[in-house]
């Protein structure tokens, strides 16, 4: 990989506010390129508000459409990559929790969550591509939320060439953002550390107009699964980090750092 700066933003997303969501997208991503990063990634369905319900139908769109051509805009504009998340819905009328790639060319990607949690599978599709993206010789891969407890995902991307992994999420678990970090914390290093790769996380905050509320939570995790910077609070934030060539080299080349290279799928193959 090339070293690479990276923005995460913690931001609020009220629930089919889809003209405020983007303004907020704009004026973070203005502020993510004003600090020189070369991607930006925010919580998973900002763009819509995340909801579990049947009325996220109702603000649903299909990818290429409105919504996706105005964050090319914001992308061009600000000549960065922006990680943004919606709901979308494809010409079957299936609705899927989409996190779109788009870069500043105007190509645009999608990574459709591939595990949804209980109380989404009324609502939502799960996708079935595990799609990577590269932008300036660094290769990364989008997760959202629910996935990263199923340590294979991050396995498979690592075994397909990624330096890094963003998992966006919308967790409300608590409204405590310190007890959350301490829930990410049980699991997230690991999967940074087994598969010597960056982790960058983020979480929406506040109330979102469902009765639902968020606690303001971003980490950035090193190859070695150390934090390199992170936040806890109640407001909007965004934190920055330059993700380092070396240190991902200095993992991956380290004979018993690097585990990848020793698996044997043959003996503990589970299909």
């Amino acid at each position: 990989m090339k070293d690479i700066r990276i923005a995460v933003v913690v931001s609020n997303s009220r629930f089919g506010d889809s003209s405020g969501n983007l303004k907020r997208t704009d004026a973070w991503t203005k502020a993510a390129e004003d600090q020189g990063a070369s991607i930006v990634c925010f919580p998973e369905l900002n763009l819509t508000g995340y909801s579990s319900r049947p009325d996220i139908r109702r603000y649903a769109e299909s990818v290429p459409g409105a919504t996706s051509s105005l964050i090319q805009d914001i992308a061009r504009k600000n000549h960065i990559t922006v990680l943004a998340g919606m709901a979308e819905i494809d010409d079957k009328g299936r609705i899927y929790a989409t996190h779109l790639a788009v870069q500043p060319n105007g190509t645009v990607g999608a990574y459709r969550k591939l595990h949804l949690g209980p109380p989404e599978k009324d609502v939502f599709t799960p996708g079935d591509h595990i799609p990577l993206f590269e932008i300036e010789g660094f290769k990364y891969g989008i997760q959202l939320c629910y996935d990263a407890h199923f340590p294979d995902l991050s396995t498979r991307m690592a075994i397909d060439g990624a330096d890094a992994v963003f998992i966006p999420h919308a967790s409300p678990n608590t409204t405590d953002p310190r007890q959350k970090l301490t829930s990410w914390m049980r699991h997230l290093p690991a999967r940074a550390f087994d598969n010597g790769l960056f982790i960058v996380a983020c979480n929406p905050c506040g109330d979102n107009g469902t009765g639902l509320d968020f606690p303001g939570v971003a980490v950035i995790l090193d190859p070695l699964g150390y934090v390199i910077d992170s936040y806890t609070g109640d407001k909007e934030h965004m934190i920055i980090a330059d993700l380092k060539a070396e240190t991902l080299n200095s993992v991956r080349q380290h004979r018993m750092r690097y585990f990848l290279t020793n698996r044997r799928p043959e003996i503990y193959k589970l299909e």
